[in-house]
């Protein structure tokens, strides 16, 4: 009769999460997966998308989301991405609040929740380096014809599909947000799969989002619960990304649609990341106390859950005991219990079920290895029930032969739990790394530049990022775990052998290259940049008096000339103190490259300036930004004139940072200086910032 009631009971709290897709909060029928407090083991709802129709899922952000995002240029988006991340600071409270319920504490959880909004902010400042227009002409153009009529390009456009995130439970937050800025900022919506377990924490971050009302319809959808059918109703214009144990990412990847269709998937699987201990570094060195630092780190911030996290640590072995004894003491200052403790430092797992798996998992590892730190039945908490909550104590293996055994290297505990193990020289620890099949992550702790070369040149192909930690960087450094926007995060072999974020990298993953082959004034019309030998635009008014929205690319002046004469070459070299020997008038030019005095090359960029400069009034041109690739072709000798054709090649809108700046926008102008036997001297990209007309 209890039994009867206490279901009834849960029959009546049961709470579905919703899923948001179609543009709607809907939830998913059926009893679905239960999800729990990992602290207390409370029941908190359920998830299920069982009868969601994934077809029209993805239809919904092919025709909407994508349709929207495309029409976008790359300045547009980052600055949705900055305004989606300044809307998600209002919340932070909430969010963290949430996250106590996964296990985190208040450390684990700013680097899930600030950390994943840092990438959108990050991601939002590489709009500056993307034109301003909704696609990306990639690259140098080059001729491919003599009389300079034919000529190719490369184009990389939005891809046409949806980005499908399928993301693992140790960070909610961050594997959402860390991928969803680099498909946005490339034009492309997606639809986001969080791990079960903690996917109530995922929903709040897309319910502000949603609220926010920034993005456009379809640009976000969010499934709690499986992905279903969806993997079956890919095409090639999708891209999936996917987070999780190299198991299920064999197995998702081999999905008949993805195979068939040749569908992107990018793959982060489990990592036996390694940590190697130099044989300079001796105790009582700053890089022995940073190493001793960065592996407790690492074992318990989100309480080793993170696949970038340090599980094997390799040590020279007349080091070994004292390393073993080191950390041993650090880790027995690692407070474990409720997150909400102001004195804990260690949470729990995600819940009972991952708590299981690492179990399981230890006692694979204990086949070869012994325990030396840690209990595997037991562990002491404050604020909190030790039983019930997925509480595990830090747990310190060791195994004395790790070239003769294989489980520490194809065994990954995903918890609070590595290895030590001894080597001999750097080439046996290199190997010992290589073990592994192929890790996200490596550190190497050194005081030595000799053994730093070597490790990197040595263990490099098995590794997708390595720090090299030393004093000089001991007190900046990000540490072995972090991944950051602007560098590629990922792994060859075991590891999955994709690349996330990486800055401009990143976003091409999500775009289509294409090259383009024609006419100079056909790829200027396509590309919208102005390619050199095409037809400029003769305009009667000075482009330096036009405001930023007036100027047209391909807009065009050609100079007047300048003749370069001895007495110019001399007063240059005196005014700069370029003496340079090919600058003077009497000199042997015998075995050189010149046959009489030559001008400076920047003499005549100075009078190309003069050339092409208005500078009579006050007028749109805000300031000189810079130049971009500027190089000299052909000797000036004194005698010879020189004109310059200067183009509007390239516009790019800014924003203003502050209310009282002033409206503009970044020119890019091409500067060609011709000589009198109409053949280019010169080349350069000038860059000014132009005041707008509507302010």
């Amino acid at each position: 009769m209890k039994r009867i009631i206490a279901a009834i009971s849960f029959n009546i709290h049961k709470m579905v999460l919703e899923s948001y897709i179609l543009g709607k909060w809907i939830a998913g029928s059926g009893e679905g997966q239960p999800l729990y407090h990992a602290v207390t083991g409370q029941y908190i709802a359920s998830a299920s998308t069982e009868d969601f129709d994934m077809a029209t899922v993805l239809h919904y952000a092919r025709t909407k989301g994508n349709t929207a995002l495309r029409k976008m240029t790359f300045q547009e988006r980052g600055l949705l991405l900055k305004a989606l991340a300044l809307h998600l600071q209002q919340h932070l409270p909430e969010l963290y609040t949430l996250s106590y319920q996964t296990g985190a504490t208040k450390a684990d959880s700013w680097v899930d929740i600030e950390g994943g909004i840092g990438n959108l902010f990050s991601y939002a400042s590489l709009r500056r380096k993307l034109p301003d227009l909704p696609y990306w002409p990639e690259g140098e153009a080059h001729m491919l014809g003599k009389a300079k009529t034919f000529m190719g390009h490369h184009l990389l456009l939005p891809k046409e599909g949806a980005a499908i995130h399928i993301n693992a439970y140790n960070f909610p937050v961050w594997g959402m947000l860390e991928k969803i800025a680099v498909n946005i900022l490339a034009g492309v919506p997606a639809i986001v799969k969080p791990a079960t377990p903690g996917c109530y924490l995922t929903q709040a971050v897309v319910k502000h989002i949603v609220a926010s009302r920034l993005l456009p319809n379809g640009a976000l959808q969010l499934l709690c619960g499986s992905t279903g059918n969806l993997l079956n109703e890919v095409n090639a214009q999708d891209t999936i990304t996917f987070t999780g144990s190299a198991y299920t990412g064999l197995k998702l990847k081999t999905t008949p649609a993805i195979v068939q269709n040749n569908v992107s998937f990018t793959m982060e699987a489990d990592s036996l990341n390694a940590i190697v201990l130099a044989d300079d570094v001796e105790p009582g060195m700053p890089e022995w106390d940073l190493f001793i630092k960065e592996v407790q780190k690492e074992m318990t911030l989100k309480c080793g859950q993170r696949c970038t996290g340090v599980r094997r640590i390799l040590v020279p072995e007349n080091k070994i005991e004292a390393v073993q004894q080191d950390l041993s003491k650090t880790l027995a200052q690692t407070v474990i219990g409720n997150p909400l403790h102001e004195k804990v430092r260690m949470g729990s797992l995600a819940g009972q079920a991952q708590k299981r798996e690492v179990l399981q998992q230890v006692q694979q590892l204990l086949k070869s290895s012994e325990l030396v730190y840690g209990n595997v039945d037991s562990v002491e908490v404050i604020d909190a029930d030790a039983q019930t909550g997925a509480f595990l104590s830090p747990l310190l293996l060791r195994n004395n032969n790790p070239l003769q055994t294989s489980e520490v290297h194809n065994i990954e505990a995903f918890g609070p739990v590595s290895t030590l193990m001894p080597y001999r020289y750097l080439e046996d620890a290199i190997q010992i790394t290589k073990l592994g099949k192929g890790s996200l992550v490596s550190t190497i702790v050194t005081a030595s530049t000799t053994t730093a070369r070597n490790y990197v040149l040595g263990a490099g192909t098995y590794h997708g990022r390595i720090l090299i930690l030393n004093q000089q960087c001991g007190k900046e450094n990000t540490g072995h775990g972090s991944p950051l926007p602007m560098l590629v995060h990922g792994g060859p072999g075991r590891a999955g052998g994709g690349e996330e974020m990486g800055g401009l990298r990143g976003i091409q993953h999500y775009m289509q290259r294409v090259a383009i082959q024609g006419s100079p004034d056909m790829l200027t019309a396509v590309l919208q940049q102005y390619q050199q030998g095409a037809t400029g635009i003769p305009t009667t008014v000075h482009p330096f008096k036009k405001y930023f929205e007036e100027l047209v690319i391909g807009e065009q002046i050609i100079t007047p000339s300048v003749t370069i004469t001895p007495e110019l070459i001399d007063a240059f070299a005196d005014f700069s103190g370029d003496h340079f020997y090919a600058h003077l008038r009497e000199n042997n030019f015998e075995g050189t490259m010149f046959t009489q005095q030559v001008a400076h090359g920047y003499l005549l960029l100075s009078l190309s300036a003069g050339l092409f400069v208005d500078s009579y009034e006050k007028n749109p041109v805000l300031l000189n930004y810079g130049i971009d690739e500027l190089r000299f072709t052909k000797p000036v000798y004194p005698g010879m004139s020189i004109h310059v054709q200067f183009t509007c090649k390239e516009k790019i809108s800014q924003e203003r940072k502050e209310p009282s700046d002033i409206a503009r926008g970044i020119v890019k102008w091409l500067v060609e200086m011709i000589d009198d036997t109409n053949e280019l001297a010169g080349i350069a990209t000038i860059l000014t910032l132009v005041k707008k007309q509507k302010q």
